[in-house]
């Protein structure tokens, strides 16, 4: 297993793996015009030629980032590499000097297995006013706001 930064040729199977669980609303689904226009954001675990699972850091404001997209294909999943996609966007985080990171999830119990602690969503206004106003749950949303301050 290997994690790197995603690359151009990355992005159909990104999609597809994105998608696959936005069909199950497990998160908002992702066009590939936006993945190529946040390329930047995505790491992704390479399982010999196989992409296993992906995540990304998505910076909001000058101290806060989001985790964003984590996704392990199910064949993959339980051996730990969503643990390792979020550390490495939070070391990248903490790289570029921000101080805060926050994720929306169905599974709070993973992060906070990382360190992360509960946070009341309409904190993130960022977020509220970005993404959130293009989810079909807009404004019933059932996730879970989490952060971490680095």
């Amino acid at each position: 297993m290997k994690i790197r930064k995603a690359k151009i040729s990355d992005l159909k199977e990104v999609q597809r793996l994105i998608n696959d669980f936005a069909r199950q609303e497990q998160m908002i689904p992702r066009s590939l015009n936006e993945l190529y226009e946040t390329l930047r954001d995505f790491v992704i675990c390479e399982a010999g030629r196989n992409i296993s699972g992906v995540c990304a850091l998505h910076i909001m404001w000058e101290d806060l980032a989001e985790i964003r997209s984590l996704a392990v294909d199910r064949k993959y999943q339980k051996i730990g590499i969503g643990r390792d996609l979020v550390k490495r966007c939070l070391k990248e985080a903490k790289a570029l000097g921000i101080k805060k990171v926050f994720a929306l999830t169905y599974h709070p119990e993973f992060f906070k297995k990382l360190g992360f602690r509960d946070i009341d969503k309409a904190s993130l206004p960022q977020k509220i006013w970005g993404d959130c106003l293009r989810c079909h749950k807009f404004p019933e949303c059932d996730e879970h706001a989490v952060i971490i301050t680095l």
